[in-house]
């Protein structure tokens, strides 16, 4: 009986050593676990030094509300010069890159032939002059047709048969003459009338042709006067086409003339931007390698949108000094708002993340993220058109810098701060 009791308490003892085991393990974690916490809340309680940062005061800038857009310049005139009359090329006074004024010979054609044919011309005037009774030089061609000789006589004819008629007819109511000499003298009468209304009508003809002669002249004066080509405007030659001893037809081009002061730029304005774009509106231009813009004024727009692209058409003139040329593309502002008082921060305190911008302000000595609305920007600056008011500081570039984080004024900027810019 007593072996069988001493079975039990065998059985027990090796259960309660595992018990303690585990525990003295809960002891030892849980005296770890107090130390790593003290080692972590310690420096925290300490607490971070604040960062330095720069700022800039959001400040107030007079712009200019502008639309950009891209183009290209244009010779304002450009005109294809050819000859009006055809013979062959005698000279020509100009050359690629020759500057040309109104008036300016361009080329001449031999002009002997066509001086023949004036002289010709004159001399056929002339004698349409002479059968008027006209002096044979002269520009007054106005004739009367009873002035000239051939009417005068045949008028006079026409008033002695007449008279001679009467007498007749009188003569022979009294029966001194016969019928058949009153009819004669009636007949001779009629004839005398007949050759008056022949001698208006050639006069007529003659007034006619002595017109013809005359505007036959002024035909062949002026083929004399084309065989010399002028320039219609002030401007420079774009291309020449053609070499004294060519035979040229009518029609022939000679050179090609181009009026570059001023010169044209022609830009699209999006449908967003057309209602604000107005002939007679400001427009600066710039081309490549040129630093300095060049200033214009609107001259034109379409009066409607293109169908197919929804742009409005503009063009504007551009005073040129020589250093412009027709062909350039070009970056072109409309000043279509001069001068508005508008809220700017330089361009490094901007922060964009997902399409959403924003600016830290300093405030009590900790950065606070603020999002904001922007609008125009310039070379380091960019408008501010809400989430933040003037004189607020805002943090030079930010990098990682947290909402709330501790902060301390380094250096205050206000290099953005310019009173006037464009946009």
């Amino acid at each position: 009986m007593k072996q069988r009791r001493a079975r039990p308490r065998s059985r027990r003892w090796p259960w309660c050593g595992f018990g303690l085991s585990l525990a003295l393990w809960s002891v030892a974690l849980t005296a770890c676990n107090r130390g790593d916490g003290a080692s972590k809340t310690g420096p925290r309680a300490a607490g971070n030094p604040a960062r330095a940062v720069s700022v800039a005061p959001v400040t107030e800038r007079v712009m200019e509300r502008t639309v950009a857009v891209i183009g290209s310049l244009t010779a304002y005139d450009e005109s294809t010069l050819s000859v009006k009359v055809s013979g062959r090329l005698q000279t020509i006074a100009v050359d690629l890159g020759s500057v040309v004024r109104k008036g300016q010979l361009i080329a001449q054609v031999e002009p002997q032939d066509y001086e023949l044919q004036l002289k010709q011309a004159e001399a056929l005037l002339s004698q349409a002059r002479a059968r008027l009774g006209l002096p044979l030089t002269g520009d007054d061609d106005t004739v009367e047709a009873d002035q000239t000789s051939t009417v005068k006589e045949a008028k006079a004819r026409v008033e002695e048969t007449r008279k001679n008629r009467d007498r007749i007819a009188e003569l022979n109511q009294q029966g001194i003459l016969s019928q058949s000499e009153r009819e004669t003298a009636e007949a001779a009468h009629e004839v005398a009338a007949n050759r008056y209304r022949d001698a208006l009508e050639e006069v007529n003809n003659r007034r006619a042709q002595l017109a013809q002669r005359r505007v036959e002249v002024e035909i062949a004066r002026q083929h004399l006067a084309d065989t010399a080509l002028f320039a219609p405007f002030d401007g420079a030659v774009q291309e020449r086409r053609a070499s004294p001893g060519d035979y040229l037809n009518v029609g022939t081009p000679v050179v090609t003339l181009v009026r570059t002061d001023p010169l044209r730029l022609r830009v699209q304005a999006s449908e967003r931007d057309a209602p604000g774009v107005r002939v007679g509106q400001t427009v600066r231009v710039w081309v490549e390698g040129d630093a300095m813009p060049h200033t214009g004024r609107i001259s034109r727009t379409s009066p409607a949108l293109d169908r197919q692209t929804l742009m409005l058409m503009v063009e504007a003139d551009i005073p040129n000094d020589g250093s412009l040329r027709p062909g350039s593309f070009v970056r072109a502002e409309i000043i279509t708002q001069d001068k508005t008082q508008s809220l700017s921060v330089p361009a490094n305190t901007i922060v964009t993340f997902a399409g959403i911008e924003k600016v830290f302000t300093v405030e009590n000595g900790k950065a606070l993220e603020r999002q904001v609305g922007t609008g125009r920007r310039g070379t380091n600056w960019v408008e501010i058109v809400n989430g933040v008011n003037a004189g607020a500081l805002v943090v030079l570039d930010p990098g990682n810098l947290q909402t709330g984080e501790a902060v301390t004024v380094e250096r205050s900027s206000s290099a953005s701060a310019r009173p006037n810019d464009r946009s």
